[in-house]
C-alpha cells in the first residue's frame, strides 16, 4: 500500500486531514507545515479546527509572513481543484459565524461526515465541545491556555539547543504531559466520549483534533483518530485510495524554495472574518 507519487516527488492521497495548526501563535511550525503541504497533496484536505489561533491574535498580533503562505499553499490547492473544508474550533471559533459559506473556495462547515473509500463513515469534527473545561468554565480554558503558552516556551527554547547540536526534533510538551497523571486520564476520557458521539451519529469511526494527542487507535468497535497538532508533533492523518488511515509525522523540513505570492486574498479573507465576528 503506497500513496500516488508523481514525478517531483509528491505524494497524493485520498483524503489529508489536518488540525491545530494554531497560525498566529509564535509556536505553531510553519515551515515544518509548509513543507509538508508541499510534498504532500490529496484530492480533499480537511482543516479539524484550530488553523487560525484567533486567541492569541487577540491578546496580540502575530501573523509573519509565514502564516500568510501557510493560507496561501491551501488557497491554491483549492484553486487547483482540491476540495478543502475547514471544520472551526474553539481557537478559531470566529469561522463558526460562517456555517455553509465559501472562503477561497474553502468551504466552512460545523461537522462533516466522511465516507472512506472502504465504505466506513467517520464523523469528522474539532472536538472542543466535549472539553468540560472549554465549555464551561472559559475563564479556566483561557489560564489553562497561558501555562500551556509557558510550557511552549521551554520546548522552543529546548529544540534550538537540540537542533544546534544535531539532534532531532522532541517535544518537551508532549512529553510533560504524558507524565501528568491528570492529563492522561483527560485524554482517555476525552477519546471515550467523542468516541461515544461518533456511535450515536451511527459512524464506524471519529476524527478529531484539539487535545493535540496524534493517535489511531479502536476505542469500542469505534475507530478513533486524532490528527494531532503542528505545535509540537506536526502530524496529520492520510488516507490511502483503499481507504486505509494513516498517521503521518513530518520531522524533516527540506530546503525548498518558499514560494511567495499576493497576500491580498489572505489578508482580506482574515480581515473580514475577524471583524464580522467581533461585530
Amino acid at each position: 500500500m503506497t500513496a500516488k507519487t508523481n514525478p517531483s516527488s509528491t505524494r497524493h492521497y485520498k483524503t489529508l486531514f489536518i488540525s491545530d495548526v494554531h497560525l498566529g501563535s509564535k509556536a505553531a511550525k510553519t515551515d515544518y507545515l509548509l513543507d509538508f503541504l508541499r510534498l504532500h497533496d490529496a484530492d480533499t484536505i480537511i482543516l479539524v479546527g484550530d488553523i487560525v489561533d484567533g486567541w492569541r491574535l487577540k491578546r496580540n498580533w502575530y501573523w509573519p509572513q509565514a502564516c500568510n503562505d501557510v493560507v496561501q499553499k491551501l488557497l491554491r490547492k483549492a484553486r487547483k481543484g482540491t476540495r478543502v473544508i475547514y471544520i472551526p474550533g474553539n481557537h478559531d471559533e470566529f469561522m463558526r459565524d460562517f456555517p455553509g459559506l465559501h472562503f477561497g473556495g474553502i468551504e466552512v462547515v460545523q461537522r462533516h461526515m466522511h465516507e472512506g473509500a472502504d465504505g466506513r463513515r467517520y464523523l469528522v469534527l474539532h472536538g472542543d465541545e466535549f472539553d468540560v473545561v472549554v465549555r464551561n468554565a472559559r475563564l479556566l480554558a483561557y489560564l489553562g491556555d497561558w501555562a500551556y503558552d509557558m510550557v511552549i516556551v521551554i520546548n522552543i527554547g529546548l529544540s534550538a539547543v537540540r537542533r544546534r547540536l544535531g539532534m532531532p526534533y522532541w517535544s518537551f510538551s508532549a512529553w510533560a504531559k504524558q507524565q501528568v497523571k491528570h492529563a492522561v486520564n483527560f485524554i482517555g476520557e476525552f477519546q471515550r466520549v467523542v468516541a461515544d458521539e461518533a456511535r450515536r451519529a451511527d459512524a464506524d469511526g471519529v476524527i478529531c483534533g484539539h487535545i493535540h494527542h496524534a493517535v489511531i487507535e479502536d476505542i469500542g468497535g469505534i475507530r478513533y483518530i486524532n490528527t494531532g497538532d503542528w505545535v509540537e508533533s506536526c502530524t496529520a492523518v492520510a488516507e490511502h485510495e483503499d481507504g486505509t488511515m494513516e498517521l503521518l509525522t513530518w520531522q524533516q523540513v527540506r530546503s525548498l524554495p518558499v514560494e511567495r505570492e499576493d497576500t491580498s486574498e489572505v489578508e482580506q479573507l482574515m480581515t473580514r472574518a475577524l471583524s464580522q465576528h467581533a461585530a
